[in-house]
């Protein structure tokens, strides 16, 4: 149960950032599809390449593709809807949900497949991010996860904490969730970010 709740979290808030991001950048209805998609799945493929799945398992998730397209199509037919008119503030709210969910569920995955501490905190660093980082490429935009406030360290934290075996429960997992999407809206609200590097 929880794994699919992760997993429809994850989808549906990806989803909508992704076609919140094309909007912005003026795509027509096609690109707004394939942005949110590859947004929405990027980070699941990603995860299954790392812990050798099946790449092509992606394909068998019927039921989410079709969520996702709902999503999206929701988010270009009602574009003066008033969620969408706060962009800078919901659009980093959905890819703070679905960095939580995707990063959860890829170092859950990844613990039950019998991956050590660190592909653990790498399993949800890179699902949780991947998808962002993917749709940020693909928009013409630098990553978020290489120069915004801290956006992948929130996951690599709850790799570690599902690592070392401290979530061991459904509400448990609910309250990391929340902790990361927290946190990742605070370093947006006061701008935490790490220290840079300069060769200037």
């Amino acid at each position: 149960m929880t794994w699919d709740v992760l997993n429809i979290i994850g989808t549906l808030a990806f989803a909508v950032s992704g076609a919140l991001v094309a909007m912005e950048e003026k795509y027509d209805i096609f690109g707004i599809m394939i942005l949110g998609f590859t947004t929405a799945f990027g980070g699941g493929t990603i995860r299954n390449l790392l812990l050798g799945i099946p790449v092509e398992d992606i394909w068998a998730q019927g039921n989410l593709f079709i969520l996702a397209f709902i999503a999206i199509l929701v988010v270009f037919m009602f574009p003066t809807h008033w969620w969408v008119q706060y962009w800078k503030r919901w659009g980093i709210f959905f890819d703070a949900i679905g960095l939580a969910s995707f990063a959860i569920q890829g170092a859950l995955m990844a613990v039950h497949s019998g991956a050590s501490l660190a592909g653990a905190i790498v399993a949800a660093t890179l699902t949780g991010a991947g998808g962002g980082m993917i749709r940020d490429v693909f928009a013409g935009r630098k990553p978020m996860i290489f120069h915004d406030e801290i956006y992948a360290l929130w996951a690599s934290l709850g790799g570690l904490l599902i690592g070392l075996g401290l979530i061991n429960s459904a509400w448990m997992t609910g309250a990391l969730l929340a902790v990361i999407v927290l946190l990742r809206m605070l370093s947006v609200h006061y701008k935490w970010s790490l220290p840079r590097g300069s060769l200037s």
